[in-house]
C-alpha cells in the first residue's frame, strides 16, 4: 500500500495540483470522491496524498487539511500575510479605501503589512503627510514602508525578512505598482515562473493558475491578487471587530453590544477626542455603517 504523505499544493494546472514537502514536489490528480464532496483544492491547501509508483507517475491527492482561510481572488489558501500595496500618487493616495482593505483582510484573520509606493512622485509635504497618517498604522499594529526612493534596498530587506515561515500574498489598488514591487522583492521569480511552468508542463497541460514559489524561506504568491473590492463579507454588527484598535478598548465601553456610534459612555469615541484613535478610521468606520445599513438583503433561491 502507498505511503500516504502531507504536504501544501504550490501550484494547480488544469486538474494536477503540484504538492510541495520538504523541498520535493509531487504531481498529483485529485481523487473523484473530492468532486462528489464538492472539495476544490486551492493552491496553499495543506492535504493528504499518495506519491505515483514511479517518477514518471502522477500520485493522487486524498484530501484537504482544514483551512485557516481561503481567498477567492487570488484563489490561495492557508494565508499568513498581505503585502498591501498602496500609491503615493498615481492613483492618489486614499486612507479610505486603505481602510476597505485593511477591513477585508482582518475578517479572513490574515495579517497586513503596508508598502507605499512612488513616494518620489509626490512633494516633500504631501509625502510628510502620507507618512504621519502611515504612523497611526503602526500604532495599531500594522507594519508600514514608505521608502524614498520607493525600492530602496534597506527596505526591500525588511520586507523580505517578513516572509520567513509565511505564505504571503500581494495585493492593493489597481495601479499601485504590485508586479514592479514583487520584481524588486523576488528577483527573477517571472523567469522561474516560465521555466517551472515550462517544465512541468510536459507538453500535456497549459494551463497556469496561481502558483507559490519559496522566498527567504516563506512562499509568496506570485500573482498580484485582486485590484479593489468593496466591503465583502462582513455585516453591520461584526464591522466593529475588523478594527483592531476598536476591539483593544471595547471592554470599556459603558455597554457590551456598544457600535461606537450613537451610544454613550463609548470608549472608541473617547479614544477619538484624545487622539489615540485616528479620526479617520473613525470616519471611514462611520462611513461604512452607513453603506452597510444601506444594502438590501439577498436571497438565495433554493
Amino acid at each position: 500500500m502507498a505511503e500516504v504523505k502531507t504536504g501544501q499544493i504550490i501550484r494547480q494546472l488544469s486538474g494536477y495540483y503540484d504538492i510541495a514537502t520538504d523541498g520535493e514536489v509531487t504531481r498529483t490528480r485529485g481523487r473523484g470522491v473530492l468532486r462528489k464532496r464538492d472539495v476544490t483544492p486551492l493552491v496553499g491547501d495543506r492535504v493528504t496524498y499518495t506519491p505515483g509508483a514511479t517518477a514518471d507517475d502522477d500520485g493522487v491527492l486524498i484530501d484537504v487539511l482544514p483551512r485557516e482561510n481561503a481567498l477567492v481572488r487570488p484563489p490561495v489558501a492557508n494565508i499568513d500575510q498581505a503585502l498591501l500595496v498602496v500609491a503615493a500618487a498615481e492613483p492618489d493616495f486614499s486612507l479610505n479605501l486603505l481602510d476597505r482593505f485593511l477591513v477585508y483582510l482582518e475578517g479572513k484573520a490574515i495579517h497586513a503589512e503596508i508598502y507605499l509606493t512612488k513616494t518620489d512622485l509626490v512633494p516633500a509635504a504631501d509625502l510628510a503627510k502620507i507618512q504621519t497618517a502611515l504612523a497611526g498604522y503602526e500604532q495599531i499594529g500594522y507594519a508600514t514602508f514608505a521608502p524614498l526612493p520607493p525600492f530602496a534596498e534597506e527596505t526591500l530587506a525588511a520586507v523580505r525578512a517578513s516572509f520567513a515561515d509565511k505564505l504571503t500574498i500581494f495585493t492593493g489598488q489597481t495601479g499601485a505598482g504590485k508586479s514592479t514591487l514583487i520584481n524588486h522583492l523576488v528577483p527573477g521569480l517571472q523567469l522561474a515562473t516560465g521555466e517551472i511552468s515550462k517544465a512541468l508542463n510536459r507538453g500535456r497541460h497549459t494551463t497556469r493558475t496561481t502558483e507559490l514559489f519559496i522566498a527567504n524561506g516563506g512562499l509568496v504568491a506570485d500573482t498580484p491578487g485582486f485590484s479593489s473590492l468593496g466591503l465583502l463579507d462582513v455585516d453591520l454588527s461584526d464591522l466593529r471587530n475588523r478594527f483592531p484598535e476598536f476591539v483593544a478598548v471595547a471592554d470599556e465601553c459603558r455597554f457590551r453590544s456598544c457600535q461606537h456610534d450613537k451610544e454613550p459612555g463609548c470608549a472608541v469615541k473617547s479614544g477619538v477626542q484624545a487622539g489615540t484613535i485616528m479620526q479617520s478610521r473613525y470616519d471611514d468606520y462611520l462611513q461604512f455603517r452607513s453603506e452597510l445599513a444601506g444594502l438590501r438583503p439577498t436571497y438565495q433561491k433554493k
